[in-house]
């Protein structure tokens, strides 16, 4: 009897944990990478923060302000994903420290 198949979040299904292997050659990488991922999570929150407000000001159309509600929910998303790489990354180089 096989193992049941992993869900993919390409199919559809829903991945329980991603595993990252990212080759750096030193420190002075490892901080380069952190300082990258910060400023992608400081620009999706700027973008969370700017379609909110937007959408809480009543800005557009009904319709327009769906598409805003479901921008900002996308924005905050993909801000938690970053989030949640840093917090990976800090506990990955505390273990090598």
């Amino acid at each position: 009897m096989s193992p049941p198949e992993t869900p993919s979040p390409t199919d559809g299904g829903v991945a329980d944990e991603l595993l990252i292997r990212i080759r750096v050659a030193g420190p002075d990488e490892l901080r380069a990478l952190r300082g990258a991922l910060l400023a992608a999570r400081a620009t999706e929150l700027s973008e969370v923060h700017r379609r909110s407000q937007r959408h809480s000001l009543g800005y557009g159309t009904d319709s327009q302000r769906d598409a805003m509600s479901a921008e900002a929910d996308d924005r905050r998303r993909r801000w938690e994903m970053l989030d949640r790489l840093l917090a990976g990354l800090e506990k990955a180089t505390h273990s090598i420290e």
